[in-house]
């Protein structure tokens, strides 16, 4: 059992970096603020591996499953005796490998920002906002019960935020930021709505009750959850898809996926750091967590994972195709990945075998963390060299940044999935169990596989190839010792970590089973990855004027993918033409003209009832006296009156 002391620690190093760095940043001297964040992650890295050991070597039950601990839970908040919010640690196979990934990712990133980020005016202040984003994802992925994991869940925005609008004086990137944290607030509406859902008929807010009280047929409480419902469709499902909203929105799925490209404008190490193993997984850990209910209770509501899983990972390969962003092209890449890891979830059983969509989801995470960071950060050392974006002012770099180039070419081949690369084993087990379950969604996934090798390996020799080999400037160089040893460590968990014996430590039961690759099921998707590079390799190796041709020649449809299909636009008309001008502009105006106008008329007209009245107490005594004669005299008429 993992030591609750060691957790403890690891989760709360990043959180005391950012108050240093947060508070004190500005007086320390040069590099200082970057040094000591980096310092405490490579601490918190260290304890998590440590925790990982602990749990992984020494947590199996007589059952031979992964036993679910709570080393550490204390009461927040007391509604009754039998309902509470904790706030808690949870330790099981998807926690312990989170942590390990979070802080690899998170370390690499700090590791490559002191090259990257140095001479900046704000340089401890963008340590201070990595911390923060660090501790939040920790607390995420450890929290004990749903509603602890949405407080984290939105300190993860927050912190994305901060990130994202990093360069504020950029107008850009102030939008890309509020444009990030608006969209994924209003899933997370859907999650909140969920989260009150599912703990009003589980009557509990912990995972652990939650699963044992919601998971068996006869208990009162799924009886009571599939019984009640609205429009045909029972609380439970209704609760799971709206968490699964949330979910959706953070992971950047279909339709909900608009922030993900503008998140861009933040340093190229928060987009590592967002897109390989933090923010846009957060949706699928979600779904993860709460699988056995999923599965169990309500596969209605996986069906919903699988299918927009799949769109997503579709929809996103394609517009990936016709950009000519560096970054933007990894954004879809990353969307497209974790749709992947979406539908595997989808079309996964529970138990041993069954549950291979779980096991293959969480392998991918783990693996696509590794090279996903590492195009990402190769990234960061391309366009600190070229000064640009744009693919255009790209091309031949391959002896000017010799590193850069073959590690950068492994993270292709990863992604691409071929042997032996490691992508290559976690998509071929989410393939294995899309076409044990659901045939058409196998389909889609190999013709995404074909897609996510061209256009990987169309960026790749667009970079590194394509135009006449440019001279190293003198003056330039590629990067700094803290740049470059990052991408040579991710490199090697890109090129091997798919050897790992991952369900012999991550499944859906707890229980570990043994894989087998099947050389004959793996020939179909290699070879139309294979066809991806050739096609790739054909027309963007050198100068060639058939990319534009085809432009040209498929028109619409090409201004449509390159448009990404229109959805910012239709975002846009849907909130300017119809929100704004029917909804919020009559709001508006009766809010100004009628609500306003009667509050208005009230306050008028006891202005002038006031002032009608305000001789009453006018300070003088002769007008007391008059009044006081008059009552009198009043008085005395009415008491005679009443005599007579």
């Amino acid at each position: 059992m993992p030591d609750t002391r060691v957790i403890l620690i690891l989760l709360f190093l990043p959180l005391l970096s950012f108050l240093i760095n947060g508070l004190f940043g500005r007086k320390l001297p040069g590099s200082l603020g970057g040094l000591l964040a980096t310092a405490t992650l490579f601490v918190s890295f260290l304890l998590s591996l440590s925790a990982a050991y602990s749990y992984f070597f020494g947590s199996v039950g007589i059952t031979g499953a992964y036993e679910t601990l709570i080393p550490f839970q204390v009461t927040w908040l007391q509604f009754s005796e039998s309902f509470s919010i904790n706030m808690g640690i949870l330790a099981d196979p998807i926690s312990m490998m989170m942590i390990v990934v979070v802080t690899f990712i998170s370390l690499m990133v700090h590791v490559f920002s002191l090259g990257y980020m140095k001479g900046e005016e704000r340089f401890a202040t963008y340590y201070s906002f990595l911390s923060l984003f660090t501790f939040s994802m920790l607390g995420l992925v450890l929290s004990s019960n749903i509603f602890q994991t949405y407080i984290f869940w939105e300190l993860v925005g927050v912190s994305s935020f901060l990130l994202i609008g990093y360069y504020y004086q950029k107008p850009s990137a102030v939008a890309a930021s509020k444009k990030a944290f608006i969209v994924t607030r209003f899933a997370d509406l859907g999650f909140l709505i969920g989260i009150l859902i599912l703990s009003y008929y589980g009557k509990s807010f912990d995972f652990v009750t939650l699963t044992e009280r919601l998971v068996p047929a006869a208990s009162t409480y799924s009886q009571a959850a599939a019984a009640a419902g609205f429009l045909g469709i029972s609380a439970l499902t209704w609760a799971l898809v709206l968490i699964f909203v949330g979910g959706a929105g953070k992971s950047a799925m279909f339709p909900l996926h608009i922030w993900l490209p503008d998140a861009m404008e933040g340093p190229t190490p928060v987009s590592a750091l967002i897109h390989a193993a933090t923010m846009v997984v957060a949706g699928v850990y979600l779904v993860a967590r709460l699988f056995p209910i999923f599965s169990l209770a309500c596969p209605g509501a996986l069906d919903v994972v699988a299918w927009t899983g799949i769109i997503s990972a579709l929809f996103a390969a394609l517009i990936a195709c016709t950009q000519t962003d560096i970054k933007r092209v990894l954004a879809y890449s990353t969307m497209s990945q974790i749709g992947y890891m979406m539908f595997a979830l989808g079309v996964s059983g529970y138990g041993a075998e069954e549950g291979l969509g779980y096991m293959a989801a969480m392998f991918h995470l783990f693996t696509h963390a590794m090279f996903k960071a590492l195009l990402f950060l190769g990234a960061g050392v391309i366009i600190h060299y070229v000064h640009s974006n744009d693919l255009k002012d790209m091309g031949g770099l391959r002896k000017a940044l010799p590193i850069t180039g073959a590690t950068f070419l492994i993270a292709c081949l990863a992604i691409a999935g071929i042997p032996p690369f490691s992508g290559f084993f976690s998509k071929e087990e989410i393939l294995l169990s899309a076409y044990n379950s659901n045939y058409t969604i196998y389909i889609i996934a190999l013709i995404t596989a074909g897609l996510t090798a061209f256009y990987m390996f169309r960026l790749y020799f667009s970079i590194f190839w394509n135009k006449p080999q440019v001279s190293a400037n003198e003056h330039k160089h590629e990067g700094t010792l803290s740049m470059l040893i990052p991408l040579l460590i991710l490199a090697v968990f890109a090129a091997f970590s798919g050897f790992i014996p991952f369900s012999s430590f991550v499944t859906s039961d707890g229980i570990p089973f043994e894989t087998h690759l099947h050389l004959e099921f793996s020939i179909l998707p290699v070879l139309l990855s294979v066809s991806g590079i050739a096609i790739a390799w054909r027309y963007y190796k050198k100068p060639s004027t058939v990319p534009a041709s085809v432009s040209q020649k498929t028109g619409s449809l090409y201004r449509t993918i390159n448009k990404k299909f229109y959805i910012d636009e239709i975002y846009l008309f849907v909130t300017k033409k119809l929100v704004f001008q029917l909804i919020a502009r009559p709001a508006a105006w009766f809010d100004k003209t009628i609500v306003d106008g009667m509050m208005n008329t009230a306050a008028a007209a006891a202005q002038v009832f006031s002032l009608s009245i305000s001789g009453l107490q006018s300070g003088k005594l002769q007008h007391y006296a008059y009044y006081f004669i008059g009552g009198a005299i009043g008085l005395a008429i009415l008491f005679i009156y009443s005599i007579a």
